[in-house]
């Protein structure tokens, strides 16, 4: 990894922590495996944006750069490994499992399997409440950076191998339904029903915090609700429960 880049960061010797720090570096340590040379890199990969009020930290302190870096050095290890793992697959195939394999709920969860809610850095404004799943899933991208960064892209794809390997059957990803749309289309097409069609039943919350209410009807009749951050999510929540009133 080039100097350069490192010096992009400040480092701070384990020694120099606090004592609730220093145990959060060497539980982080376990998790990932390695020897954390630059705890601070580390601290900041789990430190979310709500804490940048506080007078220490500055607008660039959270891990949002890093999990804008571990973003993309993800979806390069996820190539890799699928592309090693099924050689004889094409190119739409090993696109979709990728796509499956680095998207928010998969990597939320390999947060909460690995302990890394436990260590997270959170502000007052973030409620303290539950760790939502896209806070997780950049924290699991920002320790990849953190990763990459320190030790380089070997390590950092060992790291994802192992994470994959350990909780996660591909097989199993591979056969889950993503597409509830989708499904609900050729479903009703094949028992020669009407196409689907969407509907906003509401919008609540505040401009950067939207919660969408959709539902989907076949013809006259409503088959289901589905509630999301996004119209997309809502009407994929909304199909799913469709299907299984359909198929009930």
């Amino acid at each position: 990894m080039p100097q350069w880049f490192r010096s992009l960061f400040s480092k701070k010797k384990k020694s120099d922590l606090s004592p609730e720090l220093k145990s959060r570096i060497e539980n982080l340590e376990r998790i990932v495996g390695l020897q954390i040379d630059d705890p601070s890199l580390f601290l900041k990969a789990l430190r979310h944006r709500s804490t940048l009020s506080q007078e220490q930290y500055e607008t660039y302190d959270s891990y949002e750069r890093l999990e804008f870096l571990g973003d993309a050095v993800l979806d390069l290890i996820a190539a890799e490994i699928l592309f090693n793992d099924y050689p004889e697959k094409d190119e739409g195939f090993l696109t979709k499992v990728r796509a499956k394999l680095v998207r928010g709920d998969t990597l939320s969860s390999f947060s909460k399997e690995l302990g890394l809610e436990e260590l997270m850095e959170l502000g007052e404004r973030n409620g303290g409440g539950k760790i939502s799943k896209s806070i997780l899933a950049d924290a699991f991208e920002s320790i990849i950076a953190a990763i990459y960064i320190t030790k380089g892209y070997r390590q950092a794809y060992q790291f994802v191998d192992r994470v994959i390997k350990n909780n996660l059957v591909i097989e199993e990803l591979i056969n889950t339904v993503d597409n509830y749309k989708s499904v609900l289309l050729e479903y009703a097409q094949a028992q020669k029903m009407s196409i689907p069609q969407y509907e906003l039943i509401s919008e609540s919350g505040p401009g950067h915090n939207r919660t969408f209410l959709v539902k989907v009807m076949i013809g006259e009749n409503e088959y289901g609700q589905g509630k999301g951050k996004s119209k997309k999510k809502a009407e994929q929540r909304a199909a799913k429960q469709a299907l299984k009133k359909l198929k009930a």
